[in-house]
C-alpha cells in the first residue's frame, strides 16, 4: 500500500500596488494610550519605529478592492500554479480577522463568509466544495493549512485551497503609532494528497486565553479630542513580545521533536512577519534551545517593504521564495522548512514541511 502525503502544489500572492512609506506618516499626530500627545519629534518616532520593526514601507489595497477581492486574486494564481480544475477542490478555507471592510466604512462584513465570496468569484459550481472562514489571529493561515491537512489525511479531501487575506489599513487608528506596522495583502496555496515524498510532517497549535486574550484588542482612537465612535486594532506590544519569546520557540521545537528532527535539519524558517526584532529574537531563542547559534540566511524577511499583513505574511513569503523573488534566498526540493506564527487570541502554531 502506497503512503500518501500532503503537499503544497501551487502558490499565489497578491501584493497591492499602493506604497505607503514611513515618511508618509510625517503629518500624523500620535498619542499615548491615555490620550496624551507623544511629545517626541515625529521623525524621531518614525526612525525608532524602523529600528524596532524593520519596516520601511507597506502596501495598502486600492479603494475598489476588499479583502475577499485580494483573496480571490491570490487564489486564482495558486490554482493556475497548481494546474488544477477549481471544480475539484474539496475545501476553500479563508483566514482573515475583520472580514470585508469597505474603504468608507469601519464596519466589517462577514455575511456571507469570505470563503463563500471567493468560491463565487471563482465560479465554482460544485456544491461539495465546502467554503468557510478561519478567525485565529495572525496564525489563521497556518491553522487553515493544519485543518486542511487533517481533512486530507482522514480521506475527507483530496485538494484544498487555503488563503490568508487582510486589509488592515482600514482598521487602524491614525493617531496610534502602531498603525505604521499594518498593511494589506493576500497569499494562497493549494494543498493536495499525493504519493510524492515529503509534505507536512508535523504540526502544533495552542491558544493561551487565561491571561493573554486581550493582548490584541479593539478600542477607540487614542485622540480624545475628536468624536469618533469607530474602534480600531490595538496591541499591548511589550506583553506580546514577551509572550512570543516565551511560547513560540518551544512550539517550533515540539514540531521538530515530533518527527525526530534537529534544528540543523532546517533549511528555512518562515515566521509570521510581525516585527523584525521580535522575529529575530524568537529564532535566536529557538536555536538556543539546541545550544546552537542562528545560521546565516535561515530566516527570509519581507516585512521591510510589505509590512505586517497578518494572515497574509507567511503564504506571501512562501510564494515569493518559491518564485525566487527574494534576494539571496532559495528553496530546493527536499528542503525542510519550519513555518510558525503568533497572534491575537493569543494563539500560536507551527508546522514542519518538506519541499
Amino acid at each position: 500500500m502506497k503512503t500518501m502525503h500532503t503537499k503544497i502544489t501551487g502558490t499565489g500572492s497578491y501584493i497591492p500596488s499602493q506604497i505607503e512609506r514611513n515618511e508618509d506618516f510625517a503629518n500624523h499626530q500620535f498619542f499615548n494610550d491615555n490620550g496624551t500627545p507623544i511629545e517626541s519629534d515625529i521623525h524621531s518616532i518614525i526612525d525608532k519605529f524602523k529600528k524596532i520593526t524593520g519596516i520601511e514601507e507597506r502596501r495598502y489595497a486600492s479603494n475598489h478592492l476588499n479583502t475577499s477581492d485580494l483573496a480571490f486574486l491570490s487564489a486564482e494564481k495558486a490554482i493556475k500554479d497548481a494546474q488544477i480544475d477549481p471544480e475539484t477542490l474539496n475545501y476553500i478555507i479563508v483566514a482573515h480577522n475583520f472580514g470585508d471592510v469597505d474603504k468608507n466604512s469601519a464596519q466589517g462584513d462577514t455575511v456571507p463568509s469570505l470563503a463563500a465570496r471567493v468560491k463565487h468569484k471563482l465560479k465554482i459550481k460544485n456544491p461539495f466544495c465546502v467554503a468557510y472562514d478561519v478567525l485565529f489571529g495572525c496564525p489563521g493561515w497556518i491553522e487553515g493549512v493544519i485543518q486542511a491537512n487533517s481533512f486530507i489525511r482522514s480521506n475527507m479531501a483530496q485538494k484544498c485551497l487555503i488563503i490568508g487575506a487582510e486589509t488592515l489599513s482600514r482598521v487602524i487608528d491614525p493617531h496610534d503609532r502602531d498603525s505604521m506596522i499594518y498593511s494589506d495583502g493576500s497569499g494562497a496555496v493549494i494543498l493536495e494528497k499525493t504519493e510524492k515524498e515529503g509534505g507536512i510532517l508535523s504540526s502544533v497549535s495552542a491558544s493561551y486565553t487565561l491571561e493573554e486574550s486581550d493582548f490584541l484588542f479593539f478600542d477607540k482612537t487614542y485622540n480624545n479630542s475628536i468624536t469618533d465612535d469607530n474602534k480600531y486594532i490595538k496591541m499591548q506590544g511589550r506583553k506580546i513580545y514577551e509572550f512570543a519569546l516565551n511560547r513560540v520557540p518551544s512550539a517550533m521545537k515540539a514540531c521538530l521533536d515530533d518527527v525526530g528532527l534537529h534544528c540543523n535539519d532546517i533549511s528555512k524558517i518562515l515566521i509570521h512577519q510581525a516585527n523584525e526584532k521580535m522575529d529575530e529574537a524568537i529564532v535566536k531563542r529557538f536555536y538556543k534551545l539546541y545550544d546552537q547559534t542562528v545560521p546565516d540566511n535561515v530566516m527570509p524577511m519581507i516585512i521591510q517593504t510589505l509590512g505586517n499583513s497578518s494572515v497574509a505574511t507567511i503564504p506571501t513569503l512562501y510564494d515569493l521564495l518559491l518564485k525566487e523573488k527574494i534576494k539571496d534566498q532559495h528553496i530546493n526540493e527536499g528542503d525542510i522548512l519550519l513555518f510558525a506564527s503568533v497572534g491575537a487570541g493569543m494563539n500560536i502554531n507551527a508546522f514542519v514541511y518538506q519541499v
